[in-house]
Order: structure tokens, then C-alpha cells, then sequence
């Protein structure tokens, strides 16, 4: 798939989907989920080096996942788009349970055949965690919240995690949710564009756009 696409209508509504900065988490393949490590110096400079980018497409509004991760990028955002931000949980990445806070090779040696499939994108029978579709109908209750508040014409900005990203792009989009696997995780700092048709459905415009 492209990185980006045509330019949409003038008068057609946007989600950005964002992305958070590198944390040192990111950087030792430690899982993350619902746990809070803060950006690393990495993750700062991605989101100082985002926000503008972000910003030149002139977005209305501003939300975020409330974990520090994705609110220190904000502050980045924020800056540049002049937005005061909003914060809600249902917009954090997805709950891994038991195994938040294990590295991969930790989570290999421990379950060798669960860890397979959670590395394809199937997490559902991780003690403790949420499904899948838990994530996508949480996440895409702000998306169509949001999407419902803007004008025509009008792009919301939202900063969040990759997984979560990906499985409520799927949702949103109506394909079955573990299609979100078959796209590579964001990049740290990556966005997506969504866009609303004339007929009123959604469309991917961009995936894993950088600045």
C-alpha cells in the first residue's frame, strides 16, 4: 500500500490517527499496554518534529489517550496547532493482562506458541487482556463521536497507540478486524488519514505517514 494518496475533497471530514514518540519501552521491545513509561529523548524529538506537520493539516480539534506516552506528544501537538487538548481512556492502547510489562524475548520464553500468535496480531487468549473487538468498539466510540462534531470540511486530530490505531481503523472501516494485522505497525510519530466519502462510508487516505 502507498504511503499516502490523493488529496481528498475540500468538503470531506478527516480523522488523523497519530501515533505517540519512542519510548525507552519501544526501544527494548518491552510491552507496554495500559503501563505508563514517559517518551524517551528519541520521542521527544519525533514529536517536536511532528507537530508541525500534524498542524499544517489544520485540525479543529485535539484528542488524546490519557497515558503519559501519547499526552507528552500532545504537548508537542498543542503547541503547534494552538488546540487544547482533550484526554480519554478509550483511547489507550490495548489491555495485554498478564503479560504487560514482559520483554518479547521474555514473553518467547515463557509461552512459546501464545507468543506467536500474539506477534501474528491475535491476542484474544492473553490471560487478562481484552479482545480485539473490546479495543475497537472502545476506540471507535470517540472516533465517531468526534467525526459527528465536525463540520464539513473539518479534520480531527487524535494521538494514540499503534495496535489500538490499527484495530479501530479496521473497525471503522468495516473490514474484519484481523486485517489490522496485515499492515505493519505505525512508526513511532506515524499517522493515519481517514476520510468520509460523499456517500457517508470512510476511507483510508494515508497509512504510516512521517514527518
Amino acid at each position: 500500500m502507498q504511503r499516502g494518496a490523493s488529496k481528498p475533497p475540500e468538503d470531506a471530514r478527516r480523522l488523523v490517527l497519530l501515533r505517540h514518540g519512542r519510548t525507552e519501552w519501544n526501544a527494548t521491545q518491552r510491552i507496554q499496554g495500559h503501563l505508563d513509561p514517559a517518551l524517551d529523548e528519541t520521542g521527544h524529538a519525533q514529536a517536536r518534529a511532528v507537530a508541525p506537520a500534524v498542524a499544517a493539516l489544520s485540525p479543529v480539534t485535539l484528542l488524546s489517550s490519557d497515558l503519559q506516552r501519547a499526552r507528552q506528544t500532545t504537548e508537542y501537538v498543542a503547541r503547534a496547532t494552538g488546540l487544547a487538548p482533550s484526554y480519554d481512556e478509550r483511547l489507550r492502547e490495548c489491555y495485554l493482562g498478564e503479560r504487560q510489562g514482559l520483554t518479547h524475548d521474555e514473553y518467547a520464553a515463557l509461552d512459546p506458541a501464545e507468543y506467536a500468535r500474539f506477534r501474528a496480531g491475535d491476542w484474544d487468549d492473553i490471560p487478562g487482556a481484552e479482545t480485539q473487538a473490546q479495543v475497537a468498539e472502545r476506540f471507535t466510540a470517540v472516533l465517531k463521536e468526534t467525526a459527528g462534531a465536525l463540520d464539513a470540511g473539518e479534520t480531527a486530530l487524535i494521538v494514540a497507540h499503534g495496535a489500538a490505531i490499527r484495530t479501530a481503523m479496521a473497525h471503522w472501516l468495516g473490514w474484519p478486524i484481523d486485517w489490522a494485522s496485515d499492515f505493519r505497525a505505525l512508526a513511532n510519530c506515524g499517522w493515519v488519514e481517514l476520510v468520509e466519502r460523499p456517500s457517508g462510508r470512510w476511507a483510508l487516505a494515508a497509512y504510516n505517514r512521517t514527518a
